[in-house]
């Protein structure tokens, strides 16, 4: 005597979970990082106000669509040059200090494993950028990030020490010599210091239409360091 089928499983549904997603240090250092990039950014344009142009006086010069403009004043801090370099070397320095810390978590933490974008990560990262284009129905599977994060996370992390080499390059290129010179003299050193605003000022439109558009709930796990979402269940 055969044994009677078994009954066919229930439906998955989700369920809101609670879950800590965020340490404190991650939390503080990117509100930080938030308010005083805005800061030099603000500040930097001050600057670039003052010499709207790459290369020697009298040329040639960088390739530049910025070259001759005038930002507007709503945009920039400081008022006149001294004022701007006032203002970007005041946050300057507690914006590495901010970097440094959450590097230094990430490292003590062993979180750098789960943030870090690695050669395997390549196909993961193709499949959720086909899904942010609605090519793909299923969400692919991830960690605590996916794939297309991780690669956005290392980039910015590297963007953020090349604007710091940078700008030590043309803040003392006397003293630092050979650091200028490693980027191409202190004209190259300023147009890559320059360039690296608008990597950041992309990168920040798009992860905040990112969240928004994807995932509002992280904005509330970013400040209260707790992420309630809905995840699959069979109970």
């Amino acid at each position: 005597m055969t044994a009677p089928p078994a009954p066919p499983a229930a439906p998955a549904s989700s369920v809101p979970v609670q879950v800590k997603r965020h340490h404190w240090i991650v939390r503080l250092t990117h509100w930080a990082t938030f308010v005083l990039l805005a800061g030099m950014v603000a500040s930097g344009l001050q600057i670039y106000t003052a010499y709207a142009r790459f290369g020697e006086r009298g040329g040639p010069y960088y390739i530049n669509p910025f070259q001759d403009r005038e930002f507007p004043r709503s945009v920039r801090l400081g008022g006149w040059l001294a004022g701007g370099l006032n203002w970007h070397f005041t946050l300057m320095w507690p914006f590495i200090a901010a970097g440094l810390f959450y590097l230094s978590y990430l490292v003590t933490s062993g979180e750098w494993r789960s943030l870090l974008f690695r050669p395997r990560d390549i196909r993961g990262a193709i499949e959720m950028q086909k899904y942010y284009l609605r090519l793909r129905k299923e969400h692919p599977a991830q960690g605590k990030h996916n794939p297309l994060q991780k690669l956005a996370y290392t980039f910015i992390i590297f963007l953020g020490a090349l604007s710091v080499l940078t700008g030590f390059a043309i803040y003392k290129p006397t003293q630092l010599s050979w650091l200028t010179a490693l980027f191409g003299g202190f004209q190259a050193a300023r147009y890559w210091h320059f360039w690296a605003v608008w990597f950041f000022t992309a990168f920040l439109v798009v992860h905040v239409l990112l969240v928004f558009v994807v995932d509002p709930a992280s904005l509330r796990a970013m400040i209260t360091g707790w992420y309630r979402g809905r995840f699959p269940s069979h109970d």
